[in-house]
């Protein structure tokens, strides 16, 4: 049988980051924070926690971390069905998801808004590339996560939510000095494009998709898209873009795009564990209901 009192203390650490943090939380002492951690790795035989700042879990302590949440949700719907079961003050409990940064951007917070209007668990939100949000839900770190991925991870339902809107768009003084003879390799060779990271391929895929070419972009990285748009409206680089961030700039010539009518959908999945959750369900209702007001559908 688990300690479960040692493992909300666990999810307390890595929840705030420290432990000093996770007993002001918990209303208790550093030390009884401690204690309880270090018998529970003890008795478990391993690591659960990489002291440093912040703490963070280890793979075992993500997976009692997950293990705490669902026990939480399912307890906090317990109590409301029958309170008199349930001892002493309710606890704070959390749903951690895993979204991108351009649905968080953009229709993702009209779901997060309408949730925590009409419920009380907290939303642990962790931003991650759409093609790599799924690792989240299959590592355990996660109940949730909005993804490219089609195929539903193991233990969780997979919901179609619409497709993301990408044009390729810069400046119009930046095209004009990058692209005056029109887009082909050699100007996407030299001309610098907006990228978040290493793991953001958009750039290359629609070139590869529009053009038919694979060409080596040389790219700032910004991982932010509000910093997206304004560096490209100021002359930074070219960038895959959300049509929704950036239809108003296009409007008004502040941007343009590289080849018009040429625009990239990315279909998006919101993927969440497979339990008997009604936090969960209603969860998934706001989020489906944001993605059709937010994403393109297909009829």
């Amino acid at each position: 049988m688990l300690d479960y009192p040692s493992l909300v203390a666990l999810a307390a650490v890595v929840r705030e980051g420290s432990f000093d943090r996770a007993a002001r939380a918990l209303h208790v002492t550093p030390s009884a924070v401690s204690q309880r951690i270090r018998l529970l790795e003890e008795r478990l035989g391993c690591a659960l926690v990489v002291r440093g700042q912040p703490c963070e879990a280890t793979e075992t302590g993500r997976r009692l971390c997950l293990h705490i949440d669902r026990v939480g949700l399912l307890e906090h719907e317990l109590r409301a069905d029958l309170p008199s079961l349930m001892q002493g003050p309710p606890t704070r409990v959390s749903i951690p998801l895993a979204v991108n940064a351009d649905s968080l951007a953009t229709w993702f917070m009209a779901a997060a808004n309408a949730f925590a209007h009409d419920h009380s668990p907290l939303l642990q939100i962790a931003v991650d590339d759409e093609s790599h949000t799924a690792h989240w839900l299959r590592s355990g770190q996660v109940l949730a996560a909005v993804t490219a991925t089609v195929e539903a991870a193991a233990g969780c339902n997979s919901v179609l939510l619409g497709a993301m809107r990408y044009v390729a768009a810069a400046s119009p003084q930046f095209l004009a000095k990058h692209f005056p003879d029109g887009i082909d390799e050699q100007s996407l060779t030299r001309a610098p494009s907006l990228s978040y990271g290493t793991k953001d391929e958009l750039q290359q895929r629609w070139v590869a998709q529009h053009l038919g070419i694979r060409a080596q972009i040389p790219r700032h990285t910004l991982p932010s898209p509000q910093a997206f748009v304004a560096a490209a409206l100021g002359g930074m680089g070219w960038a895959m873009q959300p049509l929704a961030l950036v239809r108003d700039d296009l409007a008004r010539r502040d941007l343009v795009e590289l080849l018009p009518g040429c625009s990239m959908d990315i279909p998006l999945y919101w993927q969440h564990a497979r339990m008997a959750s009604s936090l969960i369900r209603d969860l998934t209702q706001v989020v489906v209901t944001a993605a059709r007001d937010g994403l393109v559908q297909y009829d």
